[in-house]
């Protein structure tokens, strides 16, 4: 099944329905006193400071969240990065957690983060939870979603079927992640920027109930939200498997979503 696209004027009107997504999702769950259960990205960004701000605004408690975030850069040891490193993933939640009035905040242990250390710590804390609501999350230049990147290897061969049971692992980042992340994020400083990560494998994404994805790239995001929403299906982008999925939204701002020469 195709997944379903929302187009929006412009990136700000993006950033907007994802905030509101979040944050009414976690108030129906609120008012129910039941789990909200989501997987979130760190990337895209834009949202966060809205979502903080609606919840602040109309009270809107995360009490009930449980979450995972997708992916943490890596160190060339092969360590995450520390919190405190601009580029850390889970010191950027961490803050946005604060940025919450504190009597909204999620209870200690209330979310986890991928750790090369604890390599099945992710799908444990899924199990626990009973499972996940709704994945968030966007779209890499090359269809990547958290950083499960296309299988592409001289030397090993991943077909469909062992990718979309892909479990949470470290991943080298291929070179035009590399590039883009660090054009847009460091300044198109290549030389020290993380060329390793660890994600979420497709299988624990593939399993939400609900898959929820937000473009607002302009046009470098325009060949991968089009095979996403048109196929076919291709290891090459990995963003198409979704297709196998029965309940995928895509919001895209109007230039995201316009392919040239379509």
């Amino acid at each position: 099944m195709a997944p379903r696209l929302t187009v929006v004027p412009d990136p700000a009107a993006v950033h907007a329905a994802f905030a509101r997504a979040i944050a009414d999702e976690i108030a129906a769950g609120d008012a129910e006193s039941r789990l909200t259960r989501l997987i979130l990205p760190v990337g895209p960004t834009a949202h966060y400071p809205l979502l903080a701000r609606i919840c602040n605004e109309e009270r809107i408690s995360w009490r009930h969240v449980r979450f995972t975030t997708m992916d943490e850069y890596l160190d060339w040891t092969g360590r995450s990065l520390p919190e405190d490193h601009p580029l850390s993933f889970t010191g950027f939640m961490r803050r946005f957690i604060d940025s919450l009035d504190e009597p909204l905040r999620p209870p200690e242990g209330a979310f986890v983060y991928p750790n090369p250390f604890d390599i099945d710590r992710v799908a444990t804390f899924i199990d626990e939870i009973g499972g996940i609501d709704t994945c968030y999350g966007g779209i890499g230049v090359h269809g990547h979603v958290a950083f499960n990147e296309p299988p592409l290897s001289r030397f090993t061969q991943v077909d469909v079927d062992e990718f979309l049971a892909s479990p949470t692992r470290v991943v080298p980042l291929a070179p035009e992640t590399i590039v883009m992340n660090a054009t847009r994020s460091a300044g198109g400083r290549f030389a020290d920027f993380p060329s390793m990560a660890v994600t979420i494998g497709m299988r624990d994404i593939l399993a939400a109930r609900r898959i929820r994805l937000f473009c607002d790239g302009g046009t470098w995001q325009q060949e991968a939200l089009d095979r996403a929403v048109h196929g076919p299906a291709d290891l090459r982008y990995p963003v198409s498997l979704l297709a196998t999925h029965p309940d995928v939204e895509i919001v895209a701002d109007t230039v995201t979503a316009t392919k040239p020469g379509l």
